[in-house]
């Protein structure tokens, strides 16, 4: 349900509300939040709330700190582990100077900006997301271990996998959340999990992904463990992928659909720094159906981009580079921008790649564009990208290029 501000005021009253937090995140997609009490919410929707920016990494110095963060009414969801009695809300935030003027730091708003430049050409983009995680033990003194919480492979079930009831309270969260979970199950790394979505708006989808790992978070650490979602927790295991299935509608045209491939193949490596932004997102290509070209298929996992077995409104494509270390948001947007692209500009789709790149010999491999071998290689590129450079603000950039 979408809430106006008048009706989150009168839910805010009527439903015994003590706290509302209002969540952001920083370039990075960590997420934040500032609490406050009932009687200044109208304040918060009228003027903001103030904040330290040069407390948040890459928010800026103490030169020009103060920051206002304003509230999205419509993205109102109680926090259902939260006690019954007193409870506490969420909602998520946009950024400003305290003149008003957007923060070029805000990746929320920078995504706002791509929906409407896809709005204006009578598109909209929709995402559905596939994060993984690790569910790891405890040692005595409370601190996180790399030891898995059980040893079960793809799709097993109890006893030997022990990340179902987790997986079950989480999905449950979620629900009571308003957010729609589609489908879980253990991935093939000891202690992998994966929970999917159905598809959804962008921004809607971008808000989703960022509470799926605080609730993953918090339901794990009232179970006793750690969840993890790096992009390679354990050496020689799998590491986590975020797969981001993508459509555009009106989806009548197959045209767009080829063109948004197009697109997105055409700028994968130009956006890979920060699809993927950790030192070990580059340890993930290329084996355990991570992929390490710039490729396509139907169906088949060890392309960068495959089309899955789907119809009608289902029909979508999912590139399989990122891992859950992006911001959904920075990372939702560069894909509308390069889907815009394919669909403006119509660039060559490369040829269908129908062979198992995992297990093709040196000569055939040469035929493909790799993807980064590391984020210095990631950097590098991005740099030097004109794409990159229409579509991030410098501040942000200079921020994952530093």
């Amino acid at each position: 349900m979408r809430y106006s501000k008048e009706e989150v005021m009168q839910f805010v009253e009527e439903e015994d509300v003590k706290f509302i937090r209002l969540a952001f995140c920083d370039v990075f997609g960590k997420q934040k939040n500032i609490s406050i009490m009932p009687k200044e919410l109208s304040r918060a929707f009228k003027y903001g709330i103030a904040f330290d920016g040069s407390a948040i990494t890459g928010f800026g110095d103490e030169t020009h700190s103060d920051l206002l963060i304003h509230p999205d009414p419509e993205t109102l969801a109680f926090l259902p582990w939260r006690p019954e009695h007193g409870k506490v809300v969420r909602m998520y935030s946009t950024i400003t100077y305290p003149d008003g003027r957007p923060f070029e730091c805000d990746s929320r708003t920078l995504l706002q900006n791509a929906i409407n430049e896809a709005e204006k050409e009578g598109l909209t983009f929709y995402f559905g997301a596939e994060q993984e995680f690790y569910l790891f033990n405890l040692d005595e003194n409370g601190n996180p271990t790399k030891e898995p919480y059980d040893h079960a492979g793809y799709m097993d079930i109890a006893p030997d996998e022990r990340g179902e009831n987790i997986r079950r309270e989480v999905c449950l969260t979620l629900e009571q959340m308003g957010i729609r979970p589609e489908s879980s199950h253990h991935e093939e790394g000891p202690g992998q999990n994966e929970i999917d979505f159905r598809y959804s708006d962008a921004m809607t989808a971008a808000d989703n992904a960022m509470t799926f790992q605080t609730v993953v978070k918090t339901v794990a650490g009232r179970n006793g463990i750690v969840a993890d979602f790096g992009a390679k927790p354990l050496k020689g295991k799998p590491g986590n992928g975020f797969h981001i299935n993508i459509s555009v509608k009106p989806n009548d045209n197959e045209e767009n659909m080829k063109n948004l491939l197009a697109g997105i193949l055409d700028k994968a490596v130009e956006m890979t720094a920060f699809l993927n932004p950790t030192e070990s997102s580059y340890d993930r290509f290329g084996e355990n159906k991570a992929p390490g070209y710039v490729s396509w298929s139907k169906e088949n996992r060890s392309q960068l981009v495959r089309i899955p077995a789907a119809v009608g409104e289902y029909k979508r494509i999912e590139l399989r580079s990122p891992d859950p270390t992006a911001n959904p948001y920075i990372a939702f947007a560069l894909i509308i921008y390069a889907g815009l692209h394919g669909i403006k500009n119509k660039p060559e789709l490369p040829e269908e790649s129908n062979i198992n790149l995992y297990k093709a010999d040196e000569e055939t491999l040469k035929k493909y564009e790799k993807l980064p071998s590391s984020l210095e290689a990631a950097k590098k590129i991005a740099s030097e990208s004109d794409f990159i450079r229409n579509h991030i603000p410098s501040e942000i950039l200079n921020i994952y290029l530093k």
